[in-house]
């Protein structure tokens, strides 16, 4: 009976706490710090592949998938594993990826703008579930005809009260987070949450429940406005703290369907991950103002090169990543390339290109070894007390 799963209530159980606020105001603000600012075309699509990459891996993961980060980059790429061991695995990932980018364009493009509904929820199970085959159990696209045990703790409502359980929530949703008549920045997000909790609660299919809330959820930050390389955030976070993910989920069950610890959680991790992805924008802002500093600073240089030992040098220094230290050793295999143009030349020749960067200040030497010179470019941003760099 559906008396049986009263913290399954359809209405507001949550109590959103000053530090959540806070943090949702943080939230705002950095996406848009985020949605603003330029990055390079091949940067934002490194970040979106590495964004896309580690959301399906987490959203399968915490199902049991053991594909790694790299299978799952490869299986991105189009290629096959090859190994039929894990070609369940490889499905089952390929479907989370296919499903994620084609929401993903159709958000974008404007097609898929739709409310919540069991229809809705359907489909995206069918993208979940599709070639799976015996190995899925569930019909794909199917609310389920069988009762569910998730992880022989938590029994979920029987299949005869799905349909009715699926239309009540569709429609409280729509009511109480009101999309048709306009959301805030707060309401969209909180939609977003309590509607993948509620998706785990119901447990409408034989199998795939996890993964279709969270495509839900995906769609619905999207949705909402997040820029696709931070719309995995919370799929990433979840996986990443996995015991207090089911602990949240198992606590709001048993504390008669309050949510508001769940969303706390939530939100915490939604600001730390977005924090992530914008100091990754910020990098590439970084590196795209220190290529410039490096090329006046070539241009300005008093020393007289030759071509080639200028070019020679800015590859050296243009190669070396921002956030890493170097001994001389690693700075001669930074790449192919740098290895090809030294394995010819003296050690002398190195070490003299190396003591040219460092006196244009384009390089500085410390106890840990060598690093790019970017502090000389902090006189040309805002200046703020270094204590207080980060949110």
């Amino acid at each position: 009976m559906v008396s049986d799963y009263q913290f399954i209530s359809f209405r507001r159980t949550w109590r959103v706490d000053e530090d959540t606020w806070f943090n949702l105001g943080q939230c705002k603000a950095i996406i848009s710090a985020i949605a603003r600012t330029p990055i390079m075309p091949q940067y934002r699509e490194e970040i979106y592949s590495v964004s896309l990459i580690r959301g399906a891996q987490a959203t399968t993961a915490i199902e049991g998938n053991t594909l790694t980060e790299e299978e799952v980059r490869q299986i991105s790429l189009g290629r096959s594993l090859n190994m039929p061991s894990k070609q369940y695995m490889e499905q089952e990932v390929r479907n989370v990826l296919d499903a994620l980018n084609s929401i993903r364009d159709q958000i974008v493009n404007g097609v898929l703008i739709e409310l919540i509904s069991p229809q809705l929820i359907k489909r995206f199970h069918f993208l979940i579930g599709k070639d799976l085959n015996k190995n899925f159990e569930a019909i794909p696209g199917e609310f389920r005809r069988n009762e569910v045990t998730v992880g022989a703790v938590y029994k979920a409502p029987p299949y005869v009260e799905v349909e009715e359980f699926m239309r009540r929530f569709c429609d409280w949703v729509r009511k109480e987070f009101h999309y048709e008549k306009g959301q805030s920045f707060s309401t969209a997000i909180l939609q977003a949450i309590v509607t993948h909790v509620y998706i785990a609660w119901i447990h409408p299919f034989g199998d795939g429940n996890g993964r279709t809330a969270r495509l839900i959820e995906f769609y619905l930050l999207l949705r909402a406005g997040i820029p696709d390389i931070a719309a995995h955030v919370l799929s990433n976070f979840y996986n990443e703290t996995r015991a207090d993910y089911y602990r949240h989920l198992r606590e709001s069950s048993q504390g008669g369907g309050d949510l508001s610890n769940f969303i706390k959680y939530a939100i915490q991790g939604f600001k730390d991950g977005l924090k992530s992805i914008l100091e990754k924008v910020n990098l590439n802002q970084l590196e795209i103002a220190w290529r410039n500093h490096v090329h006046e600073t070539f241009q300005s240089a008093v020393a007289p090169r030759t071509t080639q030992i200028k070019k020679r040098q800015m590859g050296l220094i243009l190669s070396m990543n921002l956030e890493f230290d170097y001994t001389e050793d690693r700075l001669m295999r930074l790449n192919n390339s740098i290895e090809l143009e030294y394995a010819e030349k003296s050690r002398r020749t190195f070490t003299r290109d190396l003591q040219s960067l460092i006196a244009m200040g384009l390089v500085v030497n410390s106890e840990s070894g060598y690093r790019a010179n970017t502090a000389i470019l902090r006189g040309a941003m805002a200046q703020v007390r270094i204590d207080k760099l980060s949110f």
